[in-house]
């Protein structure tokens, strides 16, 4: 008898379960439906100049798979892919197969516009939730969830079914909200939810004139300075007013990744997460953070920045066969790398600090401590990089080989290249 009470109040609390599952995703359908974000645009003519580079989108490519030949022939989903999201990502890949699906219809429909305008014969939409891409019937090569997970109802069963409609050998740009560099968010959420502040027009223009109110040493202050998209009334809406909004710090991400039969493969930009990487290199702490393992390095770095707003992340699935970090300098395969140079990534000249020729800066990075000093020496092999050859190729004659491999791992490190290292593939075919 108690086994089947047991069982009855399971059942019981699996409905109950259900229904607020339910409810939650029909709220942040609803909210979106009000609220589409990002805001909508008409004009992605400067994103297609942008990706009309070839050299971009092998760098691209590259970050995600460094030892396969290049390809623009990938399939791509993009799960919750927004009012614009989708079709950037067919533009950017005009050969590649790519699938949108997101739960509000206003968003699908800003799409089709977007399709119809720029005649994107690659794209398809649909309206389902991440928790449903099996219903597509397909696997991809690439999936794409960026800023989806963490306003889910349930996150565990929306990353699953990404995972199950991922291919081996496929990757996945992850990114959720990470807590620390969102407290102020989260303060001034609770804020709104005592006051009831409520989704409508005249609440959020009244929400965005009381923050003009908020002192200047409170924490939101510094993202509504350095966010400029927060003074749109539907950013606004999406950031503080949002009925589902859940962050993950590193270790609860990496916990995530796993529960979803997931592995991590490394972050989109790493330098910020490296205990190796701007002020830390040379914290008293340096020894101490070495010594952790890596994902607890992660996690103490972001600790110690503590100011990151989201964590981006490639990952894989478990059952993916090989290394999901390939890149390592610790034997001789590095010098048949190819080394790529990031769009982002600039070599300053001017006011240099003691005993560099220059600095090298990934524009990209929001922490002013992640630049990288070079030398006269090594200056000259950051220069002749050509997207062509190899390390092995510009390192020959002009410096001893120790010199070009501690460049190139730092240069790596902090996000200056990314590595094609299809070079022995490319031979053998």
């Amino acid at each position: 008898m108690g086994s089947f009470l047991d069982g009855s109040r399971v059942m019981k609390d699996n409905k109950a379960g259900s229904a607020e599952t339910a409810r939650v995703a029909e709220e942040v359908r609803e909210f979106y439906e009000r609220h589409p974000y990002p805001p909508p645009v008409d004009d992605l003519d400067r994103y297609r100049r942008l990706w009309d580079d070839g050299q971009r989108r092998r760098i691209d490519a590259h970050l995600f798979w460094p030892m396969e030949l290049y390809r623009e022939d990938r399939s791509v989903l993009i799960a919750g892919c927004g009012t614009s999201q989708a079709a950037k990502y067919a533009l950017r890949w005009p050969r590649a197969k790519v699938i949108g699906i997101d739960v509000s219809a206003n968003s699908i429909r800003q799409t089709e516009k977007l399709k119809r305008k720029y005649r994107l014969e690659n794209l398809e939409v649909r309206q389902i939730p991440a928790e449903r891409a099996g219903e597509l019937g397909s696997r991809f090569d690439q999936v794409v969830s960026t800023g989806v997970m963490h306003h889910l109802p349930d996150p565990d069963a929306g990353l699953r079914s990404l995972r199950d409609v991922l291919a081996t050998g496929g990757a996945m740009h992850l990114m959720v909200y990470a807590p620390y560099g969102r407290a102020g968010v989260y303060m001034l959420q609770e804020y709104c939810r005592r006051l009831g502040i409520g989704t409508t027009i005249s609440e959020i223009r009244d929400l965005a004139a009381s923050l003009r109110a908020l002192p200047s040493d409170h924490p939101l202050v510094p993202l509504l300075r350095n966010a400029p998209d927060f003074q749109a009334e539907g950013a606004l809406a999406d950031a503080l007013l949002h009925p589902q909004d859940r962050p993950y710090s590193v270790p609860q991400l990496f916990d995530f990744i796993r529960n979803a039969g997931l592995q991590f493969g490394r972050w989109l930009r790493q330098a910020p997460y490296l205990p190796q990487c701007g002020a830390l290199a040379s914290s008293p702490h340096q020894q101490l953070l070495r010594r952790l393992p890596t994902d607890e390095q992660y996690a103490t770095v972001e600790l110690f920045r503590g100011t990151m707003v989201r964590h981006s992340a490639i990952v894989f699935r478990n059952d993916l066969p090989g290394n999901t970090q390939p890149i390592r300098f610790d034997r001789d395969a590095w010098l048949d790398y190819v080394p790529l140079r990031m769009p982002d990534t600039v070599c300053v000249e001017e006011r240099p600090p003691p005993g560099a020729a220059a600095v090298v800066i990934n524009r990209t990075h929001t922490y002013t401590d992640l630049y990288l000093p070079v030398d006269a020496e090594e200056k000259k092999l950051f220069d002749a990089i050509d997207g062509e050859r190899t390390i092995g190729e510009i390192a020959r004659k002009q410096v001893a080989f120790e010199t070009a491999r501690a460049l190139f791992e730092n240069l790596w490190w902090y996000d200056h290249v990314i590595f094609d290292a299809s070079r022995r593939q490319r031979l053998q075919n």
